[in-house]
């Protein structure tokens, strides 16, 4: 009997996009680009950067309100975009876009509630033959992403058959490097200060959307002071979620970064692995801690991928 490779992902939500005016809305709207995206047909699984992209949102300041996975997705007459965000934002995310849709002809729907999200770690031909009639769904890697591990999410109002125990999925997502925006991270990161560019979630080359002229300074400039490193800890992984401080030993005083994602250890239980956001000054140095400056201590992995730098 083959190992379950599908489980249900309730922290994970999914809105659509519709309309003839939707490219153009979202283009103004995202830091990556989705003109040209190849249209997935439903029940099929979108992958590679031709047809799946990452992105992010920003506020006026450059700093990121939601992350989400993009794709575009056709059945008969309808085509839509489907953006992956995480639940606790998607009610948000959705409202906040309907509001800069004036007189466009587009409709934002968060359908979190009557659409089931899915996470499966196998490749794309072996799931194929058991995604629902309605399935949307992509595959998640990056331009950027050397991680092996294939992780596809997809979408159903239909019932499935998911027995993967889901904290294996949240480890693969921990250990990506690829961070995930959540409504306790919302507003804290600039998409450089959680790698964003370096896994292709920014085009330096598309048109304006919010933030872009903050978020093009910061890169041009050198001014990136912050970055997404892995990390592990030895602390039971419900005591550490999403926007956890982390302080120096020798700088008490303030936080020197967050916690962005945490998942228990896959192959240790008495171990959490993190990605987190820090001073890249005090990231090597190893007096890094998780709630204050006398918290369990941090030791930093190395990232699947290189940064982009200018």
């Amino acid at each position: 009997m083959n190992p379950p490779t599908t489980c249900r992902l309730p922290d994970w939500g999914l809105i659509l996009v519709e309309g003839s005016d939707a490219s153009t809305f979202l283009q103004g709207q995202l830091t990556n680009s989705v003109l040209g995206l190849a249209a997935t047909p439903t029940g099929g699984v979108a992958h590679g950067s031709s047809a799946v992209r990452l992105t992010g949102y920003c506020t006026a300041k450059g700093r990121l309100l939601a992350s989400a996975w993009i794709s575009l997705h056709s059945s008969q007459a309808v085509t839509q975009y489907a953006l992956f965000v995480s639940r606790d934002l998607a009610a948000a995310f959705a409202k906040r876009l309907s509001m800069f849709v004036l007189r466009s002809k587009v409709v934002i729907r968060d359908v979190s509630d009557d659409w089931l999200v899915y996470g499966s770690l196998e490749t794309i031909e072996g799931l194929l033959p058991r995604l629902p009639a309605d399935a949307i769904a992509l595959a998640m890697q990056s331009p950027a992403d050397t991680n092996p591990t294939k992780r596809i999410v997809f979408a159903s109002q239909m019932t499935v058959d998911a027995q993967l125990n889901s904290s294996e999925w949240n480890a693969a997502e921990v250990a990506s490097g690829i961070p995930r925006i959540v409504a306790a991270t919302q507003d804290q990161f600039v998409p450089q200060m959680v790698n964003l560019e370096s896994v292709g979630g920014v085009d330096f080359k598309k048109g304006c959307y919010p933030g872009q002229e903050v978020v093009a300074r910061s890169q041009y400039r050198g001014a990136i002071k912050r970055r997404l490193y892995l990390a592990k800890a030895q602390i039971p992984s419900e005591s550490c979620p999403p926007a956890t401080e982390i302080f120096h030993e020798e700088d008490p005083g303030q936080p020197a970064g967050m916690v962005v994602l945490s998942a228990p250890n896959s192959n240790n239980p008495d171990w959490i692995d993190l990605q987190i956001e820090c001073k890249s000054e005090l990231a090597q140095s190893g007096k890094l801690h998780l709630g204050d400056a006398s918290g369990p201590s941090l030791e930093l992995g190395t990232l699947p991928y290189s940064l982009v730098e200018i």
